[in-house]
């Protein structure tokens, strides 16, 4: 068991100094803003192949860490398969067959939703939050983006004897699990233990060991890490929804496993080992699919056979509209 992470409290502020320029916001020519951070990308033996900013120092990769966490949980005995493991490693959209799978989670498990440590929320996706306003519903912890992972979790309680009342708790036995665990695969102490916007325990790690842990995942051939690479890949709309830039790029690139999480952070593995993470200091969500896009493209990870190059890159534009017209863009800035 890895020694206990320090409280969130003693990250240390300046580890941002490491941050470099990686996208501009340009309007009519203009460049009128800018988004600095960190990337980092793995070669397929594991070595740095090419980095900026700091891919060293601990982030919190906030949801990127679901797989990892679901790898946690299948090594515990979890039994969920196919589309429901999916689940388990999504921020999911909330789309209607997104809960219906929560909710037979939880039923298999001898559960309900009011079992759920999940805050009350809305759907991601506009247009099913907009149904279940007009259907007469509220906000609801099913409904809440990270109700796979916590049904997943309930149900490795279950599958355990362990209590689940106290599931979310850093001393419980399977967030003690979730720690070990985390620690190998991204092959790093934890250093900072914070709580993620779900409630869960939210472990720290470098981009750079984030990226490993994806990587170790992509190129599993059997086991626990083979079970959950394969259900992202047969199942990637139930790890994030089906209007999400994260479906379209795992579409376009197969055998790729990914995931993005809050605050801008991001991270892509394929197959043979190769994986990409990246992390926007000022936590910007647009400039997250952009630089994705274009650090896959210069560092030819999207040189394999099937790959849907102009689907990657269309995942990488995000335009900029004056009077409802593009006149603008957010682009990728690299070395």
């Amino acid at each position: 068991m890895p020694d206990a992470p320090a409280p969130a409290s003693s990250l240390d502020s300046t580890t941002a100094a490491g941050h470099v320029l990686i996208a501009e916001v340009v309007r009519s020519g203009f460049v009128e803003g800018h988004h600095h951070g960190s990337w980092v990308v793995l070669a397929a033996d594991g070595s740095v192949q090419a980095s900026a900013g700091d891919v060293t120092g601990p982030v919190l990769p906030r949801s990127c860490n679901k797989p990892l966490q679901a790898l946690a949980m299948v090594e515990a005995g979890l039994g969920l398969v196919d589309e429901q493991l999916a689940l388990a490693c999504a921020s999911h959209s909330g789309e209607p067959f997104h809960v219906e799978a929560v909710r037979r989670v939880l039923a298999d498990a001898g559960l309900s939703e009011a079992d759920l440590q999940t805050p009350v929320d809305w759907p991601l996706d506009d247009a099913a939050r907009d149904e279940v306003i007009r259907a007469g519903g509220s906000k609801a912890s099913v409904l809440m983006n990270c109700s796979g992972k916590h049904a997943a979790m309930l149900a490795t309680c279950v599958a355990n004897g362990w209590p689940t009342a106290t599931y979310l708790q850093p001393d419980h036995p399977l967030q003690q699990q979730v720690l070990s665990t985390f620690a190998r695969a991204t092959g790093e102490q934890v250093q900072v233990l914070a709580t993620d916007g779900c409630g869960a325990p939210l472990l720290s790690t470098s981009l750079t060991g984030l990226a490993r842990g994806f990587a170790s995942l992509a190129t599993a051939t059997e086991g626990p890490a083979r079970r959950i690479a394969e259900a992202v890949r047969a199942h990637p709309a139930y790890v994030s929804g089906t209007t999400r830039d994260e479906l379209a790029l795992l579409t376009a690139i197969p055998g790729a496993i990914g995931k993005a999480g809050a605050e801008s952070c991001y991270v892509v593995a394929l197959p043979d080992g190769r994986a990409v993470a990246t992390k926007t200091d000022d936590g910007g969500a647009r400039a997250r699919p952009v630089l994705m896009a274009a650090l896959l493209e210069r560092h030819g990870l999207l040189d394999g056979p099937g790959v849907d190059v102009d689907a990657v890159r269309r995942t990488g534009e995000t335009p900029l509209l004056g009077g409802g017209h593009p006149v603008g863009e957010v682009r990728a800035v690299l070395p």
